[in-house]
């Protein structure tokens, strides 16, 4: 399964069965871990094993049968939900390619002491269940690429595949309070694409537009433009 595919075929699953993660699941996950860890400056960790985080939860989105977690920690910044969400989805999608199931998870969840490291200056941001999923979970109405972009015939069709991507991309209860921009080039220049976010009540909107930038570069292809703030 490419990335492309994993983009497509993710979907929010909140109930799992109980089996392990294999030693090559274990071992792909854990140097992307470190990986993001690297580049993020954050400090993700992957628990597997442990069934009380879940347990008893009747907040938003019920879970069942959570054994494995992805703890988002990071040192507390302006940008660091925005980072948790880039580097967070790099790890759900890679997930999917190695046929587990996952959720982004704000608020339903316990904190279990002596499981996961949260250091003195460090924030919990949210966590990650992972697993096998019962299902593969549903879809949800989704708004269109016109309602979260400027895209239109003029544009180019690198533009559109990675605006069909970033529109597939989770955020917190399908609120998709993000836009992207498409800005023409100058002279030489690399076309340039803005990605602007919305005001939500529910918050998450920093975490949202960092899975819907990393979403929207696997869909256009990072050589074919530059950010722009």
């Amino acid at each position: 399964m490419t990335l492309q595919e994993a983009i497509q075929a993710r979907r929010s699953v909140r109930k799992y069965i109980s089996k392990p993660l294999t030693e090559e699941m274990l071992a792909a996950l854990q140097e992307m871990i470190e990986d993001s860890n690297r580049e993020g400056h954050l400090h993700i960790q992957l628990v597997t094993n442990e069934t009380r985080a879940f347990k008893g939860i009747f907040a938003y989105g019920k879970f069942y049968g959570v054994e494995n977690y992805l703890v988002m920690v990071g040192e507390k910044a302006d940008d660091l939900d925005e980072r948790v969400g880039y580097y967070g989805e790099k790890l759900v999608l890679l997930a999917q390619t190695l046929g587990l199931n996952t959720c982004w998870v704000g608020l339903s969840y316990h904190n279990i002491k002596g499981v996961y490291e949260i250091g003195e200056n460090e924030k919990l941001a949210c966590m990650i269940s992972l697993g096998y999923g019962e299902t593969q979970g549903v879809d949800h109405k989704r708004k269109s690429i016109c309602d979260i972009s400027n895209v239109s015939d003029s544009t180019p069709d690198w533009f559109r595949k990675g605006v069909e991507a970033a529109r597939m991309a989770p955020t917190a209860i399908n609120q998709q309070k993000f836009s992207l921009e498409y800005i023409a080039p100058k002279n030489e220049e690399k076309p340039k694409v803005r990605l602007r976010k919305g005001f939500s009540m529910v918050g998450y909107t920093k975490m949202d537009s960092g899975i819907a930038r990393l979403h929207f570069e696997i869909g256009a292809g990072k050589e074919n433009f530059e950010w722009v703030d």
